[in-house]
């Protein structure tokens, strides 16, 4: 089993680049479900009955994990026997008929405009690391950066006279992002007053010269570092933020504007434009409190 598993994640690594984030993850799964399935006996795909991925699934449930974290390894068990029937690894998909548990829909954590501007007007530390904090804000919520996509930001990537990012998200699918106002002139102040003397700063580690955000050592910031960025420049703003709000608060501050949704799926890199008609739902939620909080009737019983 362990085995087929390998070839099944060199497969999404190599064939279908998938980011090792995403390999970490369906390895964690895979291997977890190889061992419920050994201890039924079963050590190859071939011999995995229906009966025995139900009887994963069960065992998921009764660990008390939430549906979405289900979902997720539900959708790799899929994906893995797919991979192994096309593969001629079995023959049968013994997860056919198995739908993926229901997942109650979840909107996404969105700060307000005025939640966004204290956090993007409050003092931030002078020299080179100030001008990279504020700068990594603006990115995350002026143009819907993922994580991933700002800590793998290359200067070569960027733009300014053209208004454009470009960025590389899930899968390495690569998009332009546009870039303005205060986003736009805060990069400019990093990549001129900030970024330049945090590379030239002595380390004995080997410093990355094409990274955008650096660390005060001059290497390539982790997701980690971004991660605890954002959360203490949130906590200073009164917030409980994760890098992903910001996200989330970009698309959702975008459709109260009046952008258009294909548009936003664009800017967004999602591929399927289901994935950006759940910010549609903060939309008209938004709608129905203008609405009530104008139309002089709404309220009347």
């Amino acid at each position: 089993m362990n085995a087929s598993i390998d070839e099944f994640l060199a497969y999404l690594s190599v064939e279908r680049g998938a980011s090792p984030h995403t390999v970490s993850a369906y390895r964690r799964d895979l291997h977890e479900y190889a061992e419920t399935l050994d201890a039924r006996g079963v050590h190859a795909p071939a011999g995995v009955t229906r009966e025995d991925v139900t009887a994963h699934i069960a065992a998921l449930r009764a660990r008390g994990l939430a549906p979405r974290s289900i979902e997720r390894k539900v959708a790799a068990i899929k994906s893995f026997h797919r991979f192994c029937v096309r593969e001629g690894i079995s023959e049968e998909q013994p997860t056919a008929r198995i739908p993926l548990p229901k997942v109650p829909e979840r909107l996404p954590d969105v700060i307000s405009i005025e939640d966004a501007e204290r956090l993007l007007s409050q003092p931030f530390p002078e020299g080179p690391v100030g001008y990279r904090d504020s700068t990594l804000l603006e990115l995350l919520y002026g143009c819907g950066l993922r994580v991933s996509e700002a800590t793998g930001l290359d200067v070569e990537n960027i733009d300014l006279d053209g208004g454009f990012v470009r960025v590389f998200g899930k899968g390495s699918k690569e998009r332009l992002v546009p870039v303005s106002g205060a986003a736009e002139s805060s990069l400019r102040e990093y990549l001129t007053h900030g970024r330049p003397y945090l590379r030239a700063k002595k380390s004995s580690v080997r410093q990355d010269p094409s990274a955008v955000f650096l660390s005060q050592r001059g290497q390539r910031m982790s997701r980690q570092a971004i991660f605890m960025i954002v959360r203490m420049y949130g906590g200073r703003a009164g917030l409980d933020l994760h890098p992903h709000s910001l996200r989330h608060s970009f698309a959702t501050h975008m459709l109260e504007g009046g952008a258009d949704l294909r548009s936003l799926q664009e800017m967004l890199g999602h591929a399927d434009i289901s994935t950006t008609q759940v910010y549609t739902h903060v939309d008209r939620a938004h709608l129905r409190e203008e609405y009530l909080s104008t139309h002089p009737r709404a309220r009347i019983r």
